[in-house]
């Protein structure tokens, strides 16, 4: 698929997955912030895994997006509308990024990286778990206007 083809009906996902996903990864990361580096840094483990497997396998991969598929979307009405599962990706990489800096912040002693890395990345879970505005899939559509490509399938949330 080009970079400006739209999204087909296999990178489509239910809109409400991500979302879900992102209020499991506010609870984790508020408990790493709340516990502190040492005590902390194995649950910032689990959610940095979770942001690797949504970044680098895909989002049925994500584990707390096939709880949803599994556990919770059964049990709801269909959703409304797909959505293009990209600007989620691209998102799950940022938080990737941001775990593995948590994760650093642990390894090289350095607190302050630990709580900073780890707040920005607990802000944008709220976001999207609260207000249903997902910071990095407008971070990927704002890179994709900036580097001329089209938005097909948009983050649909802001």
């Amino acid at each position: 698929m080009s970079s400006n083809a739209p999204a087909d009906s296999a990178h489509l996902i239910d809109p409400r997955g991500p979302r879900f996903a992102a209020a499991v990864t506010a609870v984790l990361l508020a408990t790493a912030l709340l516990v502190g580096p040492a005590p902390g840094w194995p649950v910032l483990l689990v959610q940095t895994l979770a942001f690797a497997a949504g970044s680098l396998l895909g989002l049925p991969r994500q584990p707390w997006g096939w709880i949803y598929r599994v556990a919770v979307r059964p049990r709801l009405a269909p959703p409304g509308e797909p959505e293009d599962a990209r600007p989620p990706r691209f998102a799950q990489t940022v938080g990737l990024l941001f775990g593995l800096a948590g994760l650093l912040g642990v390894a090289a002693d350095l607190p302050v990286l630990f709580y900073v890395a780890t707040g920005f990345a607990l802000v944008a879970a709220l976001l999207n778990a609260v207000f249903d505005f997902c910071l990095g899939c407008e971070m990927y559509l704002i890179g994709r206007r900036l580097l001329g490509g089209r938005t097909h399938g948009t983050a649909g949330r802001a």
